[in-house]
């Protein structure tokens, strides 16, 4: 039998959420924002929040966003930039690939230099991706994408500058333009993204000729998506001191417990997260919450805590809205123990893992 819902009865359960969410996460406010817990990337002298937000979201009208962008969810997307912030999060990846009406480095570059406007000590950390396109060869298509990013975001230099994934033509000259813009003083630090285990070596071995220090792979990692575990992404990042940036650390919404099979994602994500595959998934969701209501934690912060308890992992996940990042912050400061990481890791095995990233077995 299908359940109805008015409209208004709707609105009380999302206000009652948003409540419930926003008392999860203020317990720990003051812990976070007052450790201010930093981690190094890799070997760089880079320090950043054990914890990042992704901003694919911000802009993008192909896969977010119900393919519409407007001044409310601008509006949205900066209250989510301002309460990560408070928050304690100041760790921000972007990109300058977009698919939308604004790019997200030019949505974040306002929103900083918004925030320093208001107090010009504060600091955030920025991360952005150079994109391997077919007709950019050699290391000066780095610099000169670097420096259009630079111009977007408002900065004079960024913290994290990463090959958004590895160019299959002519790409030789792409791991040389990281080390320059090292070199220049452009960028802190230099990573990859979507990078299998013999391009990171590769990348690993080219950079440190240069004497630079390969930071970071970001790559597409959860409890429900752990192929960086499979095809030896994640133990060479641990054996060469490379940090795991892990994007889609929830899944993108499919382990917060907010879908069911009666209720899937709509649009693209509609097709990866089926009703099949979340029923499937129904077990796992219901130990993630049994445990979180152990240590009085949403499922989102479960999942996202279960990441930073693999070590050298920061995840990132993509906040639209204020209350999203005010739950994220409730991720930091607590630590699952080894037995529920490794429960958490068994039951997720018996679930068929969703399709990644083609470009990593590239």
């Amino acid at each position: 039998m299908a359940l109805h819902v008015s409209s208004a009865g709707f609105s009380v359960f999302c206000h009652r959420r948003v409540q419930r969410v926003r008392a999860v996460a203020s317990e720990e406010f003051s812990s976070v924002k007052t450790k201010e817990e930093k981690v190094k990337l890799g070997g760089s002298e880079l320090k950043v929040t054990k914890l990042g937000i992704g901003a694919w979201s911000w802009g993008d009208t192909s896969y977010w966003n119900n393919f519409e962008w407007d001044d409310r969810k601008m509006k949205a997307a900066k209250a989510a930039f301002d309460t990560s912030v408070d928050c304690g999060i100041t760790f921000f990846d972007t990109a300058e690939l977009s698919f939308g009406a604004i790019n997200s480095e030019t949505l974040l570059g306002r929103f900083i230099k918004e925030r320093k406007e208001k107090d010009p000590s504060e600091e955030v950390a920025i991360a952005t991706k150079f994109a391997a396109l077919p007709w950019r060869l050699g290391r000066q298509s780095v610099l000169t994408a670097l420096k259009d990013s630079l111009c977007r975001l408002g900065l004079s230099s960024v913290d994290l500058y990463q090959l958004h994934w590895p160019g299959v033509w002519g790409n030789e000259g792409y791991i040389d333009g990281l080390a320059d813009a090292v070199d220049q003083g452009l960028v802190k630090a230099v990573g990859v993204s979507n990078y299998n285990e013999k391009r990171l070596r590769d990348a690993y071995e080219k950079l440190k000729k240069r004497g630079i220090p390969l930071a970071s792979n970001q790559v597409n990692y959860s409890l429900i998506y752990r192929v960086p575990e499979e095809n030896g992404v994640k133990a060479a990042c641990d054996e060469l001191g490379i940090t795991l940036i892990a994007y889609s650390p929830i899944a993108q919404g499919a382990l917060t417990g907010k879908y069911t099979p009666q209720n899937p994602p709509t649009g693209p994500r509609g097709r990866i997260y089926t009703p099949e595959f979340l029923r499937r998934l129904q077990p796992l969701l219901n130990r993630i919450k049994e445990i979180g209501e152990n240590y009085n934690k949403t499922p989102t912060q479960v999942v996202l805590n279960w990441l930073i308890a693999q070590e050298n992992v920061v995840p990132i996940p993509g906040a639209k809205i204020s209350e999203q990042a005010e739950e994220f912050a409730g991720a930091l400061g607590w630590k699952l123990t080894d037995q529920e990481t490794t429960e958490l890791r068994s039951l997720a095995s018996e679930t068929k893992p969703v399709i990644g990233f083609p470009v990593e077995s590239f």
